[in-house]
């Protein structure tokens, strides 16, 4: 498998006791490779459970009330993603500052040259070996046909055409490769879901994902992208899970962070609906995968995303 190249992570929590809460608001990193602690099975009852009864699992967290535009998570140090070669214990910044924002990434001394200068599109791939064979690492994106990956694309290297948007979910049906700065690969994947294309051509469409995940050798990270404004989908569990199981590195991007319905309306909040999956992600995983906030329209976390990307690939590289 693909993934033999990359090291395992290790925690470094073991030196907490207790383990304090940490008031996400810093403005400052990964790499995750998840291990599944439940069969994929489980993904559908869990995600029923919270579906019929979307409070039963919020009541417990620890959420902040905030200001519409300015949201805070509390976490705890364990809830945090800790990069490799990272001593959370030492520095001289405090902890809280050497986190994302908006995420529970821990900044790392592999962060660096995030900015994005050029980005072109190479090709589409409709097999794996088809895809580009220099070496270079590369990030996929993937998620729901509708979940915003392409102009979250877009929002990353500051085109508004470099991917292909539609209203019309489904649009993207290869592997489209966008090198980054002659160094670097941003993938565009097929949605799944309800993509508006025939049964069997989504199912192809999984196939040659799937293959790319498993047999892709220079794939330092997936990015699962995760609607925020609504509650959590099994079939995003579900993805989520194949992933952990086939130990995947994946980080959660979860979108569409600016869309805040009101509470007397019935609406939940990103954060709400943020911690409802990462309660049930907790279920099937050892250890939380990173993620990060963001939306499109307001460019949340473009920057934290392009700083974590280079720290995952300054590691790959070394590595």
């Amino acid at each position: 498998m693909f993934i033999t190249h990359l090291p395992k992570l290790h925690s470094h929590f073991s030196i907490f006791c207790p383990k304090p809460k940490i008031l996400i608001t810093s403005t400052l990193l990964s790499k995750s490779k998840t291990t599944p602690v439940s069969h994929f099975s489980s993904v559908t009852a869990a995600a029923n459970t919270l579906l019929q009864n979307p409070d039963s699992q919020t009541k417990n967290l620890e959420l902040e009330d905030v200001q519409e535009q300015n949201s805070h998570i509390e976490i705890s140090v364990e809830k945090l993603f800790v990069p490799p070669d990272t001593d959370i214990s030492s520095g001289s910044r405090p902890l809280s500052a050497r986190i994302l924002k908006g995420s529970n990434i821990v900044l790392s001394k592999y962060a660096g040259d995030a900015q994005v200068e050029q980005a072109e599109f190479v090709k589409s791939s409709v097999e794996t070996e088809e895809c580009p064979s220099d070496g270079k690492p590369e990030f996929a994106l993937v998620g729901r046909s509708n979940v915003g990956k392409s102009s979250l694309l877009n929002s990353l290297v500051k085109r508004k055409k470099l991917a292909l948007t539609s209203k019309k979910p489904g649009k993207t049906q290869c592997i489209n490769h966008f090198r980054i700065n002659e160094s670097w690969y941003l993938v565009d994947l097929p949605g799944y879901g309800y993509a508006a294309a025939p049964h069997e051509v989504r199912t192809d469409w999984a196939k040659f994902t799937k293959d790319y995940f498993l047999n892709r050798p220079t794939l330092v990270s997936v990015f699962l992208l995760i609607d925020a404004s609504i509650p959590a989908k099994k079939i995003d569990l579900e993805y989520a899970s194949w992933l952990g199981q086939n130990q995947i590195p994946m980080t959660l991007v979860f979108t569409k962070c600016d869309k805040r319905k009101k509470k007397k309306n019935g609406g939940r909040r990103p954060e709400e609906n943020l911690q409802d999956f990462l309660v049930l992600i907790q279920k099937f995983f050892q250890t939380v995968p990173p993620w990060i906030m963001t939306s499109s329209v307001t460019n949340q976390g473009r920057d934290e995303i392009l700083l974590h990307m280079s720290q995952l690939r300054n590691y790959w590289l070394k590595h």
